[in-house]
């Protein structure tokens, strides 16, 4: 019994130790100017410290394509834009991002959606800085398991890297990658 016991309990410490490290950590950061809470969330993929501040609106009873107009650049949060930090550069498909701070909107649309990585930071979410792009890579759209009342930027960590999520209303949008 004693020796089967240790094996398990071995395997469960290393499970918790590793979801641990993978584990998303939200901290608050202000209340926006328009109600909407403002967060800092962090990661460790692969041995890179990322974080992504970002507003969190709720529908509130809103139309999603109101909130989330297709085919238009959109600031993907409220108030200021979008930032993501890492510490280690990142590669989103063929688009690579260097490690430090870009700003993150998004192209939503039907099938398809347009992580927008621009390399200008510390604006307001709106205008989008036409010009300022450091790159584009699709995103896959699916319908969220259960609609999402209030904007959830997540990272899944993965064996091949990690993926960036965007959930709002019925859409989940993701787009893998990798560290290095």
């Amino acid at each position: 019994m004693r020796r089967t016991a240790l094996p398990i309990a071995a395997a469960l410490l290393t499970t918790a130790v590793g979801l641990a490290a993978s584990a998303q950590k939200t901290t608050p950061v202000h209340p926006g100017k328009g109600g909407s809470p403002h967060v800092r969330s962090e990661w460790t993929v692969d041995g890179a410290n990322i974080s992504v501040e970002y507003g969190r609106p709720s529908l509130k009873g809103r139309p999603e394509a109101q909130v989330m107009p297709p085919g238009q650049e959109w600031r993907t949060g409220a108030d200021e834009a979008t930032t993501l930090k890492t510490d280690k550069p990142l590669k989103f498909g063929t688009l690579t991002v260097p490690a430090g701070a870009v700003t993150l909107y998004t192209v939503p649309g039907d099938k398809e959606w347009q992580l927008v990585v621009s390399k200008k930071t510390g604006q307001w979410g709106i205008p989008y800085p036409k010009g300022e792009d450091l790159g584009r890579v699709p995103m896959k759209v699916t319908k969220a398991a259960k609609p999402v009342e209030q904007l959830t930027i997540a990272i899944d960590d993965t064996p091949a890297g990690g993926v960036l999520r965007v959930d709002w209303g019925t859409a989940s949008a993701s787009v893998p990658f990798t560290v290095g």
